[in-house]
């Protein structure tokens, strides 16, 4: 994409404005796109919406045969795996560990957060553990607001263990967001990771795209430069206690299990109107287009990479 391009994206992203103006070679590399996936069902077309299409292009530099081979890649998937049909009954084993959930709140700049604690998962079932993640990925993705797009990932290593982390379910957890949710993750916090956690990170790098990687942030409870980011990312209010904030740590199971399937229910209706919305979403005006390959909502890229500690 021409620097021009994401200058613009940039600059309006910086602004605050709701609307993106988008260049005419973008319109025309979606319209491409279109044209190189084909006919689609309702539920597919209502997928790939100009701002769904945006993403994948952007994740392939703006490379048209790329794009449009990753986007098919994508729906076959879905299709085969069905993300957006799985229920709050069948990851309700996996969810009450408390390992891994969405927690009610979003951070600042309007991102959906996972919250997930390594050192409780009870789990060994690299099935279940995957479906889960998609289980929670789709929700904080229903739940994003207008003109926003991405997911902050919070990890807390209260309690590590080497034991409590499997390569193989971290090798098929990035496949899953590279391949098949790309440009959804807006940073991931690595908090208070031990140094028993790097040759682990270090197995793990080789299967992360450079962009991925850079996602990717340490912090630590005791470092200023930290404390002062999660500041600027996160109502203290709304932030748990083990991130440095003043909410409880942790998730209610009964009132979370209540939140999810309101959120199940959320999603069966959009999906079954898929019919009346696709052609809405295929002729959405641009502004539903929020993306900005190279703009992060903050400045999180301050936050240390490797851990110095005392």
């Amino acid at each position: 994409m021409p620097n021009s391009m994401s200058q613009e994206l940039k600059k309006a992203a910086s602004n605050g404005h709701e609307k993106m103006l988008i260049s005419q070679e973008l319109l025309a590399k979606i319209t491409e796109v279109k044209r190189l996936i084909g006919p689609l069902s309702y539920k597919a077309s209502l997928y790939c919406s100009d701002a769904s299409i945006t993403r994948y292009l952007s994740s392939r530099n703006w490379n048209v045969k790329k794009a449009a081979q990753m986007l098919k890649q994508t729906l076959k998937w879905r299709k085969e795996y069905k993300p957006e049909e799985i229920r709050w009954e069948e990851v309700t084993d996996e969810a009450e560990s408390g390992m891994l959930y969405r927690p009610n709140y979003h951070d600042k700049y309007g991102r959906s957060v996972l919250v997930m604690r390594p050192c409780r998962k009870k789990s060994k079932s690299t099935e279940g553990q995957i479906k889960y993640f998609v289980y929670c990925m789709e929700s904080a993705i229903l739940n994003l607001p207008p003109h926003q797009e991405q997911v902050v990932w919070l990890i807390d290593f209260q309690g590590f263990k080497l034991s409590d982390v499997s390569l193989t379910v971290a090798r098929e957890t990035a496949h899953i967001v590279q391949e098949y949710y790309p440009k959804r993750l807006g940073l991931a916090i690595l908090y208070n990771a031990p140094m028993i956690f790097q040759p682990f990170f270090s197995m793990v790098k080789p299967f992360l795209e450079i962009e991925t990687y850079n996602k990717v942030k340490f912090g630590y409870s005791n470092d200023h430069n930290t404390k002062k980011i999660m500041a600027d990312l996160f109502d203290k209010d709304n932030l748990e206690s083990a991130f440095g904030g003043n909410g409880d740590t942790g998730v209610d199971i009964n009132k979370y299990a209540e939140r999810m399937k309101e959120d199940d229910n959320n999603k069966h209706s959009f999906w079954t109107h898929a019919k009346s919305l696709s052609s809405t979403a295929h002729n959405a005006p641009l502004d539903s287009i929020r993306l900005d390959a190279d703009y992060d909502a903050s400045n999180n890229e301050k936050i240390d990479r490797y851990p110095v500690p005392n």
